[in-house]
């Protein structure tokens, strides 16, 4: 009875002469006792292997990535839950994704590194390191790894020469800049959109998706609900009286559909993630010299350079406050003065446009 009991217990495995006696008395009791509750010993032991295989698995490092990425595509747009899934699959996944996570060390990911450094995308070597960090930080914090060996791999990394956007802060050049853009003969949607983007200075990509449902023209608003922001908060953009011109221009045209900007090929989706810096590549500016994006840099070097307050700024540039409880319900924080500060951009735009020599004194400098 003992041999049948135990030869269930192991799963069909004939008893091993190496197994002593008292051991084998422990697991026909443990075996009796489960068969007492009408479980089969057997299933029981596939169940007790498949789940050990599944914890085996999660302790990997793809187990470990694909927690974090669950977590994280919670407060991530679409865009970045995709560039940093595929810079799991085609840059790490293939090399460690099957092994144990705490089993890599520093060499490891050195090597990942290494083989994208090789081929220049020096930039890219160093955010596969820090996404590395990431995961190896989340598989600390969930026990399953001790430590990050990515901790002091900056040294052996080919140094990063940061590149910030490329932007025009001087006066004159900002004037000549609208100008050429003012005398723009793209599409009239092309137009409107290159017209209103220094106005506004949001993301290239939240300009081209923005909606006619978000636009209030009563409060002189747009609304960009938390789904499209970069931080997943809910952002207000005040209208000078210069964007809303545009945009009331512009809705005879598009305002019967969905985007504000469509693509001139299908108005059910919107403007192409390209047109605007094609459109300044175009009107005769390289990409060293300005890009869609760095329109952002010159309102905030411009109105930091007017002494306008600083969380003003950075608030309408919907940058990440420290608190990100607090960032969610103060999307209107600063608005008034905010409402203020896009108008006097508006008007000081419009004033280097037009050739004006502007002294931008401003009544709002902090003690």
């Amino acid at each position: 009875m003992i041999c049948i009991i135990y030869f269930l217990a192991q799963g069909g495995v004939p008893l091993n002469s190496a197994v002593s006696l008292k051991e084998a008395r422990g697991k026909r009791e443990v075996a009796k006792q489960l068969l007492d509750q009408n479980i089969d010993p057997s299933q029981r032991k596939q169940a007790d292997r498949r789940k050990a295989i599944a914890k085996s698995n999660a302790a990997t490092f793809k187990g470990v990535a694909d927690e974090w990425m669950a977590k994280k595509s919670a407060q991530w747009v679409k865009t970045t839950i995709d560039n940093t899934q595929a810079k799991l699959d085609k840059h790490i996944l293939p090399w460690i994704g099957s092994r144990p996570i705490a089993d890599i060390e520093a060499s490891d990911i050195l090597s990942l590194v290494q083989r994208v450094e090789e081929r220049g995308t020096i930039e890219t070597a160093h955010r596969l390191k820090m996404l590395c960090s990431r995961i190896f930080r989340y598989g600390i914090a969930t026990g399953k790894v001790k430590y990050d060996p990515t901790i002091g791999l900056h040294d052996a990394l080919v140094p990063l020469n940061v590149k910030h956007r490329a932007t025009i802060t001087e006066p004159k050049a900002v004037g000549a800049l609208l100008r050429a853009i003012h005398a723009f003969e793209g599409t009239f949607v092309v137009q409107c959109a290159m017209r209103i983007t220094p106005y506004v200075f949001v993301r290239p990509g939240e300009l081209r998706h923005a909606e006619w449902s978000e636009i209030d023209f009563d409060t002189a608003e747009w609304r960009i609900p938390a789904e499209k922001m970069k931080m997943r908060v809910m952002h207000i953009v005040p209208l000078a009286r210069q964007a809303l011109s545009i945009l009331k221009e512009l809705q005879p045209l598009t305002g019967s559909g969905r985007y504000v900007f469509p693509s001139i090929r299908n108005a059910s989706c919107p403007m192409s993630e390209n047109t605007i810096n094609a459109s300044l590549r175009r009107i005769g500016y390289s990409k060293e010299e300005i890009c869609a994006h760095g329109f952002r840099a010159m309102a905030s070097t411009m109105l930091h350079e007017q002494s306008w307050n600083t969380d003003v700024i950075e608030r309408q540039l919907a940058h990440k406050e420290g608190n990100a409880i607090k960032d969610a319900y103060n999307h209107a924080r600063h608005l008034p003065e905010r409402k203020k500060m896009m108008q006097h951009w508006a008007d000081y735009l419009d004033a280097l446009r037009q050739g004006a020599n502007v002294i931008p004194l401003h009544s709002h400098r902090q003690a």
